[in-house]
């Protein structure tokens, strides 16, 4: 295989892109691993009282991340994230108001690999969330196994991330007043293994879950749509039906995380890594879909509301895809 190496004379801007997007990908991939390493390292060093007190701490903070957890803005506002912003890049797009007197549920389609567009949108104030959507605060769910990580637990409520379970996102829609938007990818972890370059298979004929959590809160739905988000990454062939994706759906099954075999780009040369490529973003934000609070609904209603949901997921997705280099006769598989 011929490698591809990157020139010599990269402005320093992009060396910059470049790095804070590797530290995201370690972050996912790696950051977990490597802290509870440390935090067991400690114990059998000189330092060991630092993991006793944080022990300690941690026993005390225990339901923080289940009860909005603990965002910091000036993580979220660090220039390390216009950075990350700026490599692909990324851009949020309003296409309706959301009235910050309300609660949300946003609808995040599709979810990737590593849901790019989600983090940079819904995590860090780097394309504007806040400034288009006045008054509202943002809380993208993530598994709640990296909530159990010490250090990293964290580092990852201070972007504003809680945990993905009923309690957390209940938490945030009960409260009074408004304001608050509960960012889900729907397809969740599940949809990683079919996020391959150019298609647009989205995991949702089956999940309600969301559908029901919005109905028992009266928070309204909003579908979102990424464009790009599946152009990131190649990843092996695993078609449905296949040892390898039997294998996947096994794995995720017993450990709540799906393992896609995905490739980029590196730091210095573009044949082959674990980097994303450089492919824009284009984060789509639907109008919202009014939701009567109703906290036993009928398996009628529940079915009515989610038909709804999904026909203004491919309403957004028709009436945007010619604008990002989709196809005319290109439409929303439903799996």
């Amino acid at each position: 295989m011929k490698i591809a190496f990157a020139p010599r004379d990269v402005p320093l801007d992009r060396r910059l892109q470049t790095a804070a997007v590797l530290q995201w990908v370690f972050s996912f991939l790696g950051l977990a691993q490597t802290c509870i390493a440390l935090f067991v390292y400690l114990v059998f060093t000189r330092f060991w009282l630092v993991s006793v007190l944080y022990a300690i701490w941690w026993f005390y903070d225990y339901d923080t991340p289940s009860k909005g957890g603990r965002r910091f803005n000036y993580v979220c506002d660090h220039r390390l994230w216009h950075y990350m912003r700026d490599y692909f890049p990324v851009k949020l797009v309003k296409t309706a108001d959301l009235d910050p007197r309300n609660n949300y549920v946003l609808g995040f389609h599709p979810h990737g690999v590593l849901v790019a567009g989600a983090f940079s949108n819904f995590c860090t104030n780097s394309t504007g969330f806040r400034r288009l959507f006045p008054g509202l605060d943002s809380y993208l769910l993530m598994l709640p196994l990296w909530f159990r990580a010490p250090f990293f637990r964290d580092y990852i409520m201070s972007a504003g991330l809680i945990p993905s379970d009923k309690g957390s996102a209940s938490y945030m829609l009960q409260r009074r007043g408004g304001g608050n938007a509960v960012v889900i990818a729907v397809g969740g972890a599940p949809e990683a293994l079919d996020a391959h370059p150019g298609t647009f298979n989205i995991l949702l004929a089956d999940k309600k879950g969301f559908i029901k959590l919005a109905m028992e809160h009266g928070a309204h739905l909003v579908p979102i749509f990424s464009f790009g988000e599946n152009e990131l990454f190649d990843q092996v062939g695993n078609p449905r039906g296949t040892w390898l994706r039997a294998i996947q759906e096994r794995l995720q099954a017993v450990m709540g995380i799906s393992l896609p075999l995905f490739h980029a780009r590196g730091v210095f040369q573009y044949s082959f890594g674990l980097i994303p490529y450089r492919k824009p973003i284009n984060t789509v934000v639907g109008r919202p879909i009014r939701v009567e609070k109703n906290e036993k609904p009928t398996v009628e209603q529940l079915d009515a509301l989610h038909q709804h949901y999904m026909e203004e997921l491919s309403d957004l997705f028709d009436q945007h895809k010619t604008d990002y280099g989709v196809e005319k006769d290109t439409y929303l598989n439903f799996v």
